[in-house]
């Protein structure tokens, strides 16, 4: 007996005495083992539900069936026959050895008397003899039609491996959820739109196009913009490791990028860390003398380095004859915020431009795959309204409001009712049901679910199902149901991407109307511009990550159309324009209200002193470099003037560097590399040759970290040596305590493992997990919730692991505060800075509360002081992000080009009193632990600079200390 359920999580199928995995697909694969006559049917009869999954050479033998079998049904009939005779041979030989062994055992006295006893024994050998006979024609004849059917077998293996990439698309995202049986679908589809062709080999290479693009439009439709290149990756880098076309451990460097610590760049033009890069790079013999070679010819690779797209320039001396791949792993410690166009340029290369170039999605033809069991699944985006396609598709088939065939229910508020009460009409009449925002409402989701199964299987032939819903910004949050994603066509809609894109759709909010409904006509077409442009640069600065806003915002058209609305009512109320209050409204309630962190929200109130001021009506005003406000004109006269004057796409437009895209391009590179990692076949490297495995690399690592690892801090010894318990000596005996703990986790940890690896100890799944994060180069998470925040992976963050034991063990040799102290090299650089104002307080008995620090960044490098200073502090290790500072001038100025975090000469840090500090021309500057911002927050240092402050406001400059 054979059970179901699409949102079975813990099952098994059970065939004779074999026990497998579920899978949600087992009923197809189930069918399809059952209908294969491989299967006796004795066999077939003791199928259980238990657990089931599909495996990808078990899949590739049975899409080898179902391609031969639309190719070539005469091969699949014969060989369908010849097993169903080979069976009939093996049950007729089994019933006459049965019928002689009973006679036998029945016989009594000289058997040989027995007549019919001697005849059926006769009978048998003769039957073995021909059977025998028969059973070596059937083996030859099965051996050619094997050989026939091993044609095709490149475009089944194809097939399968593209359904488990696509599968494992789910570790990107729980929105992305595939069934194998809408996969066999979309397979049988592509194997009949195929180009025909009568030599075999060019059919079998159409039929592998054919399936490979089919697939990747089925797929690729329903992604998010920013995981389309990420799944195109995958894509071509499986597929050129199952043809041998490319090197596993060249591949495994792309993806991991080991940079080989504590080397310095010879180079001006590469950092440290690009360096290190090169370094791994060449002890693979493929990239021996790379280092040499670029020392070597500096110009040459400079010129290169620093061109604008290298990645469609020729490499120099002879490395311009490397494989596309070699390449890709040279581009990537050179530039790597030019890796997502290599990585598209790789795959327009190997796969082919259609590949890697965006189409806009043509609704009719994704409409002509669905049915009463396929709804078509709108994952929704801010701003984005897909359900006017339906709409104006329905009106061309006859599916309207007026025709009462089309019904449109938007869920919350006790509306599931009416919803069930439209599907169950919509199924039985033939009508169009729209479930809007199906994430609303998620206990009835089960029900729904349940619903659209029972309609999947008698509903009317015209009936359809469109749902929408919002992805959950967390794993944890995700609720759609398995059955309901795997089972529909998924459409993702993302609002446009760029400057013009988003001024243009901010000003589509309204119209002429608009624009003439005040009396003050100058001043509110001003303001209503200069908003739409504030929204457009919020919406879109998103995209440059932390330096763009700490935390991300869902700013929405709704807080533009309630600001206009505002303004409207103050310039008709007040006779002169009340700016303040308006900046107020807008920044600190319209868009405030989503706001969380304060430096994001001084740069909301920086934008709108900016962009609106009393000078934008009587003269020029400036919006961006080179883009003024525009004059008094119609609607149609500003979306013109949009497309005239508005400058290129660039940094400059949102107040922030061009280094800002650098940054925001290398790291959005970063992110792709580490989920395709992420995504490789476990077993790949010791399967394709890829070197060490899985478990020796592993391996590899642990017993270095457990070798390297110091010996914990023994407090006793260090609790009895710091007797005055100054606010220093506080500070060195926390960090020693807070290192005893991470480290002491680490030990544990690793020595279960290691007795785990040896098989002493039971692996558990923390065990597995941990295994897993040191084969990625992740740190692990156990590790990290002891730990300082950081986003280095694995093998980076434990060289700066034991340099800051290093700086600890040097310090508490006698307690003495270190010449110059590196602050990033605390778990809680806040309270060393604290430590400074507690010391100078109870020197002065100055209240705690009425003091701060004062920062004057000297003109010196660490090396240059031999003692502390005799108040305060030198601190050093603090990097720049969005400017840098000129030691000349001692000013922060604007930065260099493709310097991203310029590193800050140390820094005098000491105590004074609040009334005391320096208030004019300086710039508040958010001290951080890490490029990620936000919650790693610890200071603020006044800076000087002889700009606006504002500036630096909009460029997002801050001081690191991690890079």
């Amino acid at each position: 007996m054979v059970g179901s359920s699409s949102t079975a999580t813990h099952r098994c199928i059970r065939i004779g005495d074999k026990e497998c995995e579920y899978n949600p697909n087992f009923r197809l694969i189930l069918q399809t083992k059952l209908a294969n006559p491989h299967y006796q049917p004795e066999l077939q009869a003791q199928c259980t539900l238990v657990n089931f999954t599909v495996t990808r050479d078990g899949l590739e033998d049975q899409l080898l069936a179902s391609v031969v079998s639309m190719e070539r049904p005469d091969l699949e009939e014969l060989k369908s026959n010849l097993t169903k005779q080979q069976n009939g041979f093996k049950i007729t030989l089994k019933t006459l050895e049965d019928t002689l062994l009973s006679r036998l055992s029945a016989a009594s006295g000289d058997f040989l008397g027995d007549t019919e006893l001697v005849e059926n024994l006769e009978t048998t050998k003769l039957t073995a003899a021909d059977i025998e006979e028969k059973v070596k024609e059937a083996k030859v004849t099965e051996a050619k039609i094997n050989e026939a059917r091993e044609h095709y077998r490149t475009a089944a293996a194809r097939a399968s491996l593209l359904y488990f990439i696509m599968n494992d698309l789910n570790k990107i995202h729980p929105m992305y959820q595939f069934s194998l049986k809408a996969f066999s679908v979309v397979f049988q589809k592509a194997v009949q739109k195929a180009q025909p062709d009568d030599a075999l080999k060019q059919r079998v290479i159409n039929l592998i196009d054919s399936i490979t693009s089919s697939v990747f439009q089925y797929t690729t439709r329903g992604l998010f913009e920013c995981d389309k290149l990420t799944y195109t990756a995958q894509l071509v880098f499986q597929i050129l490791l199952m043809s041998k076309e490319i090197n596993a451990e060249e591949l495994d460097f792309l993806l991991r990028y080991p940079v080989t610590p504590g080397v310095s760049s010879p180079v001006d033009f590469l950092s440290n860390y690009a360096w290190g890069g090169i370094k791994s790079l060449c002890s693979m013999e493929e990239f021996r003398n790379l280092d040499r070679d670029i020392e070597g010819s500096a110009k040459r690779w400079q010129k290169f380095a620093e061109c604008e797209c290298p990645e469609k320039e020729k490499f120099p001396q002879e490395w311009k004859s490397k494989t596309s791949l070699q390449k890709l792993c040279m581009m990537r410690a050179l530039r790597p915020d030019r890796m997502m166009y290599a990585v598209r340029d790789f795959v327009s290369e190997k796969l082919g431009s259609g590949y890697v170039v965006g189409r806009s999605l043509d609704f009719a033809a994704s409409f002509e795959e669905s049915g009463p069991a396929t709804p078509m699944f709108f994952i929704l985006s801010p701003g984005v309204d897909p359900l006017k396609d339906v709409e104006k598709h329905g009106r061309k088939l006859g599916f309207t409001f007026d025709n009462r065939n089309f019904h449109n229910v938007s869920l919350g508020q006790g509306q599931e009712v009416v919803a069930e009460h439209a599907l169950d009409q919509a199924a039985k009449e033939g009508h169009w049901v729209i479930l809007q925002n199906i994430h609303l409402v998620a206990r009835w989701l089960g029900t729904l679910e349940k619903h659209l199964e029972r309609h999947a299987a008698a509903g009317h032939a015209d009936f359809r199902v469109f749902v929408s819903a919002e992805p959950a910004s967390t794993p944890e949050g995700h609720i759609i149901p398995q059955g309901i994603l795997e089972n529909s066509i998924k459409i993702s809609n993302e609002p446009p991407t760029g400057m013009q894109a988003n001024l243009h759709k901010a000003l589509d909010n309204f119209n002429q109307d608009t624009l003439e409904m005040c009396a003050r006509e100058n001043e509110f077409r001003s303001i209503l511009f200069a908003l739409c442009y504030f929204h457009a640069v919020v919406a879109e600065r998103r995209k440059f990550g932390p330096q763009g806003w700490n935390r991300s915002y869902p700013f929405n058209t709704g807080d533009l159309t309630i600001s206009i609305n505002v303004l409207y009512n103050y310039l008709e109320a007040n006779a002169k324009v009340p700016y303040d209050d308006l900046r107020y409204l807008f920044g600190e309630i319209m868009y405030g209200g989503h706001i969380t962190d304060d430096w994001d929200r001084r740069l909301c109130r920086t934008y709108l002193e900016e962009f609106i001021q009393p000078e934008m009506v009587e003269g020029e005003h400036y919006l961006a470099p080179g883009f003024p406000i525009p004059g008094n004109t119609d609607y149609n006269g500003y979306h013109q003037y949009i497309d005239d004057a508005l400058p290129a796409e660039s940094p400059y437009l949102y107040g922030l560097h061009p280094n800002a895209e650098i940054g925001f391009l290398s790291q959005t590179s970063e992110k792709l590399f580490r989920t395709v990692l992420e995504m490789q076949p476990r077993d790949a490297a010791a399967g394709q040759g890829g070197g060490a495995t899985r478990e020796e690399k592993v391996r590899s690592v642990l017993e270095e970290v457990m070798e390297k690892l110091p010996e914990d801090f023994n407090m006793v010894e260090l609790l009895a040596k710091a007797e005055e318990r100054t606010p220093y000596q506080v500070v060195a005996l926390q960090e020693c305590e807070r290192m005893n703990f991470l480290t002491q986790e680490m030990r544990r940890t690793l020595r279960e493992l290691s007795l785990g690896l040896k098989g002493e100890l039971t692996m558990t799944g923390d065990m597995e997990d941990l295994q897993n994060a040191i084969f990625l180069d992740v740190v692990p998470k156990g590790w990290t919730q002891r730990a300082y925040p950081s986003m280095s992976g694995l093998a980076l963050w434990f060289t700066d692991l034991l340099a800051r034991i290093k700086e600890l063990e040097a310090w508490a040799v006698d307690f003495s505060l270190p010449s110059a102290v590196w602050l990033a090299g605390f778990f809680n650089p806040q309270s060393f800075l604290t430590a400074i104002m507690q010391a100078m307080a109870r020197r002065n008995e100055w209240p705690l509360d009425r003091m701060c620090l004062q920062c004057d960044v000297t003109k010196k490098n660490r090396e240059d002081f031999s003692a502390p200073p005799r108040e305060g502090a030198y601190v050093h290790g603090l990097f720049m992000e969005g400017a840098r500072w000129d030691t000349q001038t001692s000013m922060i100025v604007e930065a260099r080009l493709k310097e991203l975090t310029p590193a800050m000469p140390v820094i005098f840090i000491r105590a004074i009193p609040v009334d005391k500090q320096e208030v004019r021309n300086v710039y508040a500057c958010p001290v951080y632990k890490t490029r990620q911002r936000g919650p790693t927050y610890i200071w603020t240092y006044n800076l000087k600079t002889k700009e606006k402050p504002s500036k630096w406001t909009l460029a997002g400059v801050a001081l690191l200390l991690q890079i």
